[in-house]
């Protein structure tokens, strides 16, 4: 830093990005070797080679920004815009399970008996543990707003609780949400009705777990001193990235889980 005229970051050279590609490949070529020749080598080769680099990678973006400086405020307000896009993206990616949804729903074939659900389809009780996981989806937007305004505040003890209590939340969401899949009295073969269902929820799930990883992270960067009231921006982009997937929740419930039943 002592020897540029200006506060933007050049990134030094990183093997990261060629091992990413290299696990993407592996993963998706894995994947169509489990699917075809039921052989999970190649597969689980991409998932090691995946988790290794999300590591390192990370590690290296923890270590630029909480002790080398280089996370200045134009560099942050670059993050910002790059969370808002990358959200901004999975908005769409979920406006398409919606649209499937509401396409197959609102104007039902003869094929699935012209009525939504679909004929032999028996629907889950919306007012059972979807209920259920909606407050508990609802509780953890309220714990990791209490851990922000702690981190403002500089509550470090009160940071720390919020952010395990969040993660406990998430973590039970997944538990709720794997039970409800194991006791389904339908499943992703059944027609449209199964595909939309199991894909729009899954999907979503998939984005809890990945929530609830981003909030471990922070969680055990705040214990280690990494977030300051004015600097934590890696705490902020996982905020909100889980409202981002309360919301979803919400539209979820209201759409699939109520209307939908």
């Amino acid at each position: 830093m002592a020897h540029q005229a200006h506060a933007f970051h050049m990134v030094d050279p990183s093997p990261w990005p060629l091992t990413g590609a290299a696990a993407a490949f592996l993963l998706t070529s894995g994947l169509a070797m489990w699917f075809h020749f039921n052989t999970m080598i190649l597969m689980s080769m991409g998932l090691a080679l995946m988790l290794l680099t999300m590591y390192q990678w990370w590690r290296d973006v923890v270590r630029e920004g909480t002790f080398q400086g280089h996370h200045t405020p134009p560099v942050q307000k670059g993050l910002r815009y790059g969370m808002i896009l990358f959200i901004t993206s999975e908005v769409f990616f979920f406006i398409g399970f919606f649209w499937a949804f509401y396409n197959a729903s609102l104007s039902p074939t003869p094929d699935i008996g012209e009525c939504w659900p679909p004929t032999g389809i028996t629907p889950l009780n919306p007012f059972e543990v979807p209920l259920l996981n909606t407050a508990v989806l609802l509780a953890s937007g309220v714990s990791v707003t209490w851990a922000h305004h702690s981190i403002m505040q500089g509550d470090r003890k009160g940071a720390i609780q919020a952010l395990a209590l969040t993660i406990l939340l998430g973590l039970y969401f997944t538990v709720l949400q794997a039970m409800e899949y194991y006791e389904a009295p339908f499943t992703i073969a059944d027609g449209i009705y199964g595909s939309t269902f199991f894909v729009a929820t899954g999907f979503h799930g998939l984005h809890v777990i990945i929530g609830t990883l981003f909030l471990l992270t922070c969680l055990l960067r705040q214990i280690n001193f990494h977030f300051t009231s004015q600097h934590h921006f890696g705490f902020e982009a996982a905020a909100w990235y889980w409202h981002f997937v309360d919301v979803v929740w919400l539209f979820l419930y209201v759409s699939i889980y109520w209307w939908g039943s």
